[in-house]
């Protein structure tokens, strides 16, 4: 929602962009906050209605019920403090699954925007979930598994069990279609992603919902690569910079597998286990003190709590990313033009993961090494995937990082001016100005 806002701001000069968050969320957002303040974008608060971010994981259901049942009440009391002052809002920019939103901007005649954080073929799929078969566990003949695209235009290489991780819950499940039939209601959706990627997917949707469509994407903070660095841990930051400034060109795996939901135990002890295995140089964000500790030391490089990723990414040490594969991550992986190594835990990460290793070919999964007696993939697996992946010495990855090199052109170009993402900022612009 910040990048989108930084773009939007920076596109003309006449808009601005108001950003309404929880105040836990304010103090959360801390640097980026001061950053963006500083690009010329506002921020409002409303009082913690919803359950902390520390801990939600706990209980997602009661955590997004509380989302779609607490935050409009204090959101209106806002608006209405912004209608004493005008000029009033132009348009309300929600997130999808914010989807009170859409009836809070029907009732006061100001259009309602939904921003889709998530991929646009993972968007599809929810969008027409009705189209699917009862069941999201694999369908197979045998041999082939069932691929979503015999039941949704589109969505090329998606098999309906990359769907069974995020969507076997009923509860959650039945939340989500919800947000979904908000959509129906929008006045159009915003897609941070862009055509170049998933244009099958975009195309398709265009066609499909009932409002316009734009993908202004990637809606990533691509624009602080050329500004003075600043972050919310410097001292931490600006070493990593300086040990990756020491490592040769392409040398480094980067690896960080979320901030919200992670990998077991087990499997944390296995993936240190093949790291070390791998012999590959190792610059590994692990967010939980109690997991940091579990790891330090073990494998040749750093472990550290945080990382400024977009600078890391496009560092030239950088070969390869082992990710979970959540959306900005796989963003930020396609604009450095670093191929992925990806171990998808729920939600949308097996359908990107699908995207990356089958679609546009430029990584290599591990979730199908899974052992069937408990799930978990072997140091010996994740040793072996860490060094096909950082090799250069075939011609299997030379072709992975040509087309890797690619997708670090298309998205540089799209935001370039003629770009498809500048175009279809431009004309959202055009469309709540009118």
């Amino acid at each position: 929602m910040l990048n989108l806002c930084r773009l939007l701001v920076s596109h003309q000069d006449s808009i601005s962009a108001t950003v309404v968050v929880t105040e836990e969320w304010f103090g959360l957002l801390g640097g980026a906050a001061a950053a963006a303040a500083l690009q010329g974008v506002r921020f409002e608060t409303i009082p913690n209605v919803i359950p902390s971010e520390h801990g939600r994981a706990a209980d997602m259901v009661a955590s997004v019920d509380a989302v779609y049942t607490r935050m409009a009440p204090p959101f209106e009391r806002l608006l209405d403090q912004f209608a004493a002052a005008p000029p009033p809002p132009a348009a309300i920019v929600a997130d999808v699954f914010v989807p009170w939103a859409v009836d809070v901007g029907r009732r006061r005649g100001v259009p309602a925007c939904v921003l889709c954080p998530i991929s646009a073929t993972m968007f599809a799929v929810q969008h027409n979930f009705h189209r699917l078969p009862s069941s999201v566990s694999e369908v197979s003949d045998g041999t082939d598994p069932c691929l979503i695209e015999n039941y949704i235009p589109g969505l090329k290489s998606i098999r309906l069990s990359d769907l069974a991780p995020g969507h076997s819950d009923e509860k959650m499940l039945k939340k989500t279609l919800e947000a979904h039939a908000a959509v129906r209601r929008a006045n159009c959706v915003i897609f941070t992603s862009f055509h170049e990627f998933e244009g099958d997917a975009i195309d398709a949707l265009r066609q499909d919902l009932p409002c316009p469509a734009y993908a202004v994407g990637p809606c990533i903070p691509f624009t602080s690569l050329q500004e003075p660095h600043e972050t919310n841990n410097p001292d931490d930051g600006e070493a990593q910079i300086s040990w990756l400034d020491s490592q040769p060109a392409g040398s480094v795996l980067y690896v960080s597998l979320g901030s919200y939901l992670s990998v077991s135990a087990a499997q944390l002890d296995e993936i240190a286990a093949g790291l070390a295995e791998s012999k590959a140089k190792i610059l590994w964000v692990v967010h939980d003190a109690g997991a940091r500790s579990r790891v330090q030391g073990q494998v040749n490089g750093l472990v550290v709590p945080w990382t400024d990723q977009l600078r890391v990414l496009c560092h030239t040490s950088v070969g390869g990313f082992f990710t979970h594969c959540g959306m900005n991550s796989t963003l930020e992986a396609l604009y450095a033009g670093v191929p992925m190594l990806t171990l998808p835990i729920t939600f949308d990460q097996p359908v990107n993961s699908r995207l990356i290793v089958q679609v546009w070919k430029i990584g290599h999964g591990l979730k199908e090494k899974a052992r069937a007696d408990g799930g978990i993939i072997s140091r010996e697996e994740i040793a072996a995937a860490v060094e096909r992946l950082m090799r250069r010495d075939t011609a299997e990855a030379e072709d992975m990082r040509r087309r890797a090199r690619l997708m670090k052109d298309a998205s540089r170009a799209t935001v370039e001016v003629g770009g498809s993402s500048w175009r279809d900022i431009t004309s959202f612009i055009s469309f709540i100005s009118q």
